[in-house]
């Protein structure tokens, strides 16, 4: 099993520690595991992105022009990345600020309302994690023991506190995901 995934947003959307904590978990799970992250100067407001490569085997590469799955946080991101889903891949979004929802007929597209469900809840500070849960119920590429583990490995010990918010987050992910469109 190989699993190689792009996420990309703004910059403060969590997008690197989503990815961080998803390497961490593989880790945990005896994967091999790549995590390659790419930002601008900025701190928040601009482009970041990351790539995820967990595997069973050994991984050749870290850089990758098609990827099994694309997580995608704004519009921007969707308009660069959406086209490098391989075919019968996985595009999953949250709508909040995509104005042109995703178009290609040879993908599955799947819709996870993060932000909303974030700011109803009070969990803003774990939007990712919601994004995460809705990724994992979509692909359990990982156990959800190996994700405490990886928050645990991930966020410095004076943050283990949210640890409990950031699985509530993970499960609200897992139950709100819709599926868009099959393949």
């Amino acid at each position: 099993m190989t699993e190689e995934i792009i996420i990309a947003g703004f910059g403060g959307q969590g997008v690197l520690s989503m990815g961080k904590i998803l390497a961490y978990s593989g880790i945990m799970q005896d994967q091999e595991v790549s995590w390659m992250p790419s930002y601008g100067p900025e701190m928040r407001g601009g482009t970041a992105n990351v790539t995820v490569i967990l595997s069973d085997e050994r991984i050749s590469s870290p850089v990758l022009n098609q990827f099994d799955t694309a997580i995608i946080l704004n519009q921007q991101s969707l308009d660069k990345f959406e086209s490098t889903v391989k075919p019968g891949g996985v595009l999953l979004y949250d709508p909040n600020g995509i104005v042109h929802p995703p178009t290609r007929k040879d993908i599955a597209i799947y819709r996870i309302r993060a932000a909303e469900f974030a700011s109803k809840v009070g969990l803003a500070k774990v939007f990712n994690m919601i994004v995460l849960g809705a990724f994992l119920k979509i692909k359990p590429i990982v156990d959800e023991s190996n994700i405490e583990k990886g928050l645990q490995k991930s966020l410095p010990e004076r943050h283990h506190k949210m640890i409990p918010e950031n699985l509530k987050a993970v499960k609200i992910g897992k139950d709100n995901v819709e599926l868009m469109q099959e393949v």
